[in-house]
Order: C-alpha cells, then structure tokens, then sequence
C-alpha cells in the first residue's frame, strides 16, 4: 500500500509535462490503429486489355480512354466495357475476367456470338479518381486476391493482442520508461518500412510489427500516467487518455483528405511520432517501478525533480515509506502471489460475472471498430465521416466521467449498450440514400458503444478482490482485442447483406445490455481483497466513501502487466 505517495503526487505542473508528452503519443497509435481504412481502399477497376485501345464503348458512352468511363461504371460485375484494339482485336472486360469476341466485324454492344474467356493475366486498371494508388492497387489485391486485402486489419489486431501479451511483461521486468522508448520507436520504424516495403508480405510483416509496437505502447503508457497521476485527477486523466486516441482517428480522415497516395500517406502518418521520440529521453521512470526493485535512491531523485517543478517542499522518501511498511525503507514489497485463470469461475455467481464482462469486453471493441470502419461505406464523403466518428468519442468519454460517480457505473453501462443497440437498428431502417441521416445514427452508435468501452475497464476492476483484480481486466482487455480482430472481418458481411455489421453489433449490445442488470452496482462500495470479503459485501450492500482513483491505483500497483485502457 502506497496511499502515502499517492497523496505527495498531486496533479501538479510536472505530471501535467508527463501526461501531454505521453497522451501525444497516443494519436499516433490511433492513427496506425485505423489507417487501413485508407490504406486498403479497393477503387473500381477492370481487367487490362492485351494491347493498345483505340476505342472504348460503355452501354451509351463512347470514347477513346478507358479512364473517362469510371463516372459511370458500376461497382458491381455485371457491367462490362467494350473495347477494340488497334490490331483490331474486340475485347469486353469486366471486373475479374475479359472475354474475346470470334466476330470482329462491328463493335456493337450487345453480341450473341460466340466469345472466348481469359484471365487477367495482364493486370488492371483502376479508377484514379479519388486515390492515385493505394495497396490493393499496387499489389492487385482484387478478384481471387480479394482476401489479401481483407487481412490487412486482422492481422494487425493480432499484433495488438501479442504486443500486449510482450510489452506487458517486459514494463514489470525492465521498467515502463525503457519500454516506453522502445515501444514509441518501433512504431516508427515500422510505420516508415511499411511505406518501403517491396511486395505485400513485406508490408503485412512490417505492419504486424508496428501493431506490437503500438499495443505495447497502449498498455505501459496507461501505468505510467496512473503511477505518476495525484489521486484527485486519476480517473479523469487515464479516460481521457481515449481522446488523445480519437484525435489520431480525426489525423487519419485529414491527411486521408489531402494525401492520396498510399505511401505518401503512411510516411505522413508515421511522422506523427517523432515528436514524442525526440523527447522521450526526458521521461523519468516511475517511483513505483523504482521502489518495487528496490532501487530507492533513484525514486528519491524523481521526487526531488518532481518537487523542484512543482515548487514544493521536498520530502524524504524513506519518511513515506516508512509509515507503509513496518520497519525501514530498504524493505523490498512481497512477492504477489500468481494466480490463474480458473480463478475468475470461483463459483457459479463470479463465473457468470465473468462470463458477462467478457461478453462486454468483445461487444465494446466490436463495436468500437465496426462503427469507424464502416463510416467510409455510409455515403457522402468518407474523409468527414471518419472525422466525425472521431470527434464524438470525445463528449462519451466526458460523459462516463461526470456519470459514473453520480448515476453508478451500472446504469451508465446498461444504458449506452441498450442506446447502442437502438441506434444500430435505427440505422438499419434508414434507407441507404438518406446518407446524412446514416451518418447522425451511426455518430450515436459510436458515442454509446465508446461510452460503455471507456467505462468497462473501470467496472471490471471493481467487480473483482484484489486478489484476481488484475488477472480480471487483463482477461478482459484479451477477448475486446479478440473482438478487434473480427471488426474487420465484420464489415465484409455487409457484401452478404449491407446491415449485417449493424445487425450483429446491435444484437449483442442488447443481449451485453440486458445482462448487465444482473452485476452488481459497485458507486462508493469499498474494494475487496479476498472472495470472502466479496461474497460478505454482496450480501451487505454496505456503503464506504471511496472513489473511484482507488481503484485505479490498486490495479496499477498489484501489477501493471494485465492493466491496459488498450483499444
């Protein structure tokens, strides 16, 4: 217990430094986190002719260049272009096959004569309209290369579900200011190799990388604010670590705007770092981290540059500490005793707790993703649309922190799920050219689906002793990534039916919703350390005037590994 710390480290000038230098940090991770949606737009296109075009011919349009035809070319298959050859060879392209006429006498649209069909072997041509190149263009991830494409997202969020699992590890182990550097570096390396990379394995590797790197960043930098934060500022200061995220996603839709060429793009994106990585070097490492390893004479010297800043009184570390532990400040803290995850179903209530958290843990990160992901797909100009998706996250996460502590965490959670799942079917109703009004519902789907994402890691904290408290959320954080992974794959249901991703975000934040009135309200009751103590307060019900920064500095101390406000 380091209550006595917490109290020296105020919100004062020094953490406010620390916390702008290490939030900055997090628009860049929002920025990699979501530019494949511009990344891996996939234009209209057609098969390349095998020669020289003298003339092209589309239903009721004839001219002399394939490009002038694409303001009236259908995304679907079925259309086809007429073209005729200077050898005088007539061809139709579609899509994803070209067939050769047997009659070459007149270039006539409609044909019933006899026609040879051949692959695409001589590539495509794309619609430059809008992107002058993107990495479905440059590598022809289209046709039977379709699902290339589709996995660029996949598996990057499988690189955020590893690089937690690694960086988690390693902050407990080498500190959280080392991995801080290296985490903040590696994704700027990987984001600059990925604009570099030579063909599509290459990239899907480099951007595998840099989702590591990005998650691992995610997950240390949320215990390094927590750890230097005063008690009074904690819960606001690590929420809003989330719109520091959703400025990344506001960077994404501009430069989407303005730069149009994939590479381009990305080297813009990646830039996004540097500032951070020119002055990382001034991050000090954390007490807590410092204490835990016994190295007290370095703490001493962060308190003393904390309190040179701030214009404080210097104290003496040992004189804290030494009202925590009963003998003198040398003392190095217990081990925690490891625990596994059979622990979370200690019976049939806690797994059933545990069981429904997960479910909201996998429809918070579902949903977060489906609702940005697919505001490109909603009509109008996608660029404004994922700017919005960006900006309204920011009043859901003020929301959560003027709501929880005065409605309860509970009915916050019950209501943004339920508003979730109203605003998904609502958007299923509107018809697909009322664009304007897809894009209102689907800005509300995202502000409750955020709301209840910034809030869930707080609630699970809270619902479980000390004991398993962090195995707890880090089991949770592990399936919303898992519901990462899917987002994407969500999205391309919409080809099966265009409101399958609203329909199944919509059904599990109702089911999320309903099952949430069977957890328990935790507003000022106090934390638990063992499944007695929990199982006794459940039956009570009894009220202790605590708040909610307790809880977050119990977590971040017991151990930072599992703990993560990761996307």
């Amino acid at each position: 217990n380091y209550n006595n710390l917490f109290l020296f480290l105020s919100l004062c000038r020094y953490q406010i430094f620390l916390y702008f230098i290490c939030a900055f940090q997090n628009i860049s991770c929002g920025i990699h986190y979501l530019a494949s949606v511009f990344l891996s737009v996939s234009p209209q296109h057609t098969c390349r002719p095998p020669g020289n075009v003298s003339q092209v011919l589309f239903q009721d349009l004839s001219t002399w260049q394939l490009e002038d035809i694409w303001t009236q070319f259908s995304v679907g298959r079925e259309d086809r272009i007429l073209v005729q050859l200077q050898d005088g060879a007539i061809w139709e392209l579609t899509s994803c096959q070209r067939f050769r006429r047997d009659d070459q006498s007149s270039l006539d649209y409609e044909y019933s004569g006899q026609k040879s069909s051949f692959p695409c072997l001589d590539g495509y041509i794309y619609d430059r309209s809008k992107w002058l190149s993107t990495v479905v263009t440059q590598w022809d991830l289209v046709c039977n290369r379709e699902w290339f494409g589709r996995l660029i997202q996949p598996t990057f969020m499988f690189g955020v579900l590893l690089g937690a699992v690694i960086f988690g590890y390693l902050s407990d182990r080498a500190g959280r200011r080392l991995v801080l550097w290296a985490s903040s570096t590696g994704v700027f390396l990987f984001g600059i190799a990925a604009a570099f990379t030579f063909d599509y394995y290459s990239f899907i590797v480099a951007r595998f990388l840099l989702a590591i790197s990005g998650s691992g960043y995610l997950v240390v930098v949320f215990v390094y604010v927590t750890e230097f934060v005063g008690m009074k500022s904690r819960t606001w200061a690590s929420i809003h670590l989330h719109s520091f995220f959703a400025f990344g996603t506001m960077v994404v839709a501009l430069t989407g705007y303005f730069v149009r060429t994939w590479w381009i793009y990305q080297i813009v994106l990646s830039s996004v770092t540097v500032p951070f990585v020119l002055c990382c070097w001034m991050l000090p490492e954390t007490p807590f981290w410092l204490i835990s390893g016994g190295k007290y004479e370095e703490a001493q010297k962060v308190i003393d540059t904390m309190a040179k800043w701030n214009r404080t009184r210097p104290c003496k570390l040992s004189e804290i500490l030494s009202l925590d532990h009963d003998g003198s400040a040398g003392n190095k803290p217990s081990q925690v005793e490891k625990h596994t995850l059979s622990e979370l179903f200690y019976d049939w209530s806690i797994g059933t707790r545990t069981l429904i958290l997960w479910l909201i843990w996998f429809t918070g990160c579902l949903g977060f993703y489906t609702f940005s992901l697919n505001s490109v797909h909603l009509g109008g100009s996608e660029y404004l649309n994922l700017f919005l998706m960006g900006v309204v996250e920011i009043p859901a996460y003020v929301l959560v922190c003027l709501g929880m502590d005065r409605v309860g965490r509970r009915n916050i959670l019950i209501f943004s799920l339920l508003s979730s799942a109203v605003t998904s079917g609502v958007i299923m109703v509107i018809p697909k050219d009322y664009h304007v009004w897809l894009v209102v519902a689907s800005m509300a789907g995202k502000f409750f689906i955020g709301a209840a994402f910034g809030l869930i890691y707080l609630y699970t904290a809270e619902l479980y002793p000390t004991i398993v408290r962090s195995l707890a959320v880090g089991s949770g954080s592990t399936v919303g990534r898992v519901g990462s992974i899917v987002a994407p794959l969500c999205i391309y249901l919409s080809s099966v039916w265009i409101f399958m991703p609203q329909l199944l975000v919509g059904t599990l934040a109702l089911v999320s919703g309903v099952l949430t009135f069977l957890l328990p309200e935790t507003l000022r009751r106090p934390l638990t350390t063992t499944w007695e103590e929990t199982e006794k307060e459940s039956s009570s019900g009894k009220l202790l005037s605590t708040t909610s920064n307790t809880v977050l500095e119990n977590v971040t101390v017991e151990n930072s590994e599992d703990s993560s406000l990761n996307k």
